[in-house]
């Protein structure tokens, strides 16, 4: 039987096997060439179309992420940062806190790598196939309050509340009111064995009554988040004072004190 090559192009593009129909020669010639059974190269064929659409997946998925900058886990300096365990690190990535609907917390002082990881670890659940929101304290109370004052408050908790992870960073730089740390509490309560969350904050968890402005409210938070959570607590120096003292630009600790 003669196959018209239109035809089966037209065929593939109705199926939307895009990846088959734009490499169908090169993969064809390849399969020919590893002299491949009908079965091996069906199979070839679909691997080829599977990866262009997890690739596809994964660049849309990052893109509604919002992540701030690109960091990965590979890229983490262990060796900077000793009080982060390395396998705890690849024990979090397998993603199964966050197929359990379970929170991270993730505590320390600036500079040491918090976002990083969140970044890192967001990223290995998209390539896992979850949803993934990036967003700011500041910005997610900012958005909260607006709704709030607008009467769209369900639908921006609804906005929230989807993502498989929503990760919120620098919790804690800036205090809260007493009617944004309600808001909040609200959104916690709505993921609260739903969803996962993972908070990065330079405030231990027995500073949260400040950071939220209401120690009740704090305390009914903390009830939910740490009901199912892993807390990593990450001691150590500023990636970026590191760097500006070993270029000289300002004192190491040891010498401030000596001055």
């Amino acid at each position: 039987m003669t196959v018209d090559h239109e035809a089966l192009l037209a065929m593939l593009s109705r199926l939307k096997l895009t990846a088959i129909r734009d490499q169908l020669d090169s993969l064809l010639d390849e399969a020919a060439k590893r002299e491949m059974t009908l079965r091996e190269a069906l199979a070839f064929l679909c691997e080829r179309e599977v990866a262009r659409k997890d690739e596809r997946r994964i660049e849309m998925a990052l893109k509604i992420a919002h992540f701030p900058t690109v960091r990965d886990l590979e890229g983490f300096d262990f060796a900077a940062q000793p009080s982060v365990d390395p396998r705890q690190i690849r024990e979090l990535a397998t993603c199964r806190w966050i197929a359990n609907g379970e929170a991270l917390l993730l505590l320390g002082p600036p500079g040491v790598g918090k976002t990083h990881l969140a970044i890192g670890l967001g990223r290995e659940a998209i390539r896992q196939n979850y949803s993934v929101l990036f967003v700011a304290a500041p910005a997610l109370v900012a958005a909260l309050a607006k709704a709030h004052a607008e009467g769209r408050l369900e639908e921006k908790l609804t906005f929230f509340a989807k993502p498989k992870l929503l990760i919120v960073d620098e919790l804690g730089y800036l205090p809260f009111d007493p009617n944004a740390a309600h808001l909040f509490f609200q959104l916690v309560s709505r993921r609260y064995e739903r969803g996962s969350m993972l908070l990065t904050s330079n405030r231990s968890v027995g500073e949260w009554g400040a950071v939220f402005g209401d120690a009740v409210v704090a305390t009914a938070i903390l009830d939910r988040l740490l009901h199912h959570s892993h807390v990593l607590t990450i001691r150590g120096d500023s990636y970026r004072l590191r760097e500006k003292r070993r270029a000289g630009l300002i004192k190491s600790l040891a010498e401030e004190q000596i001055a």
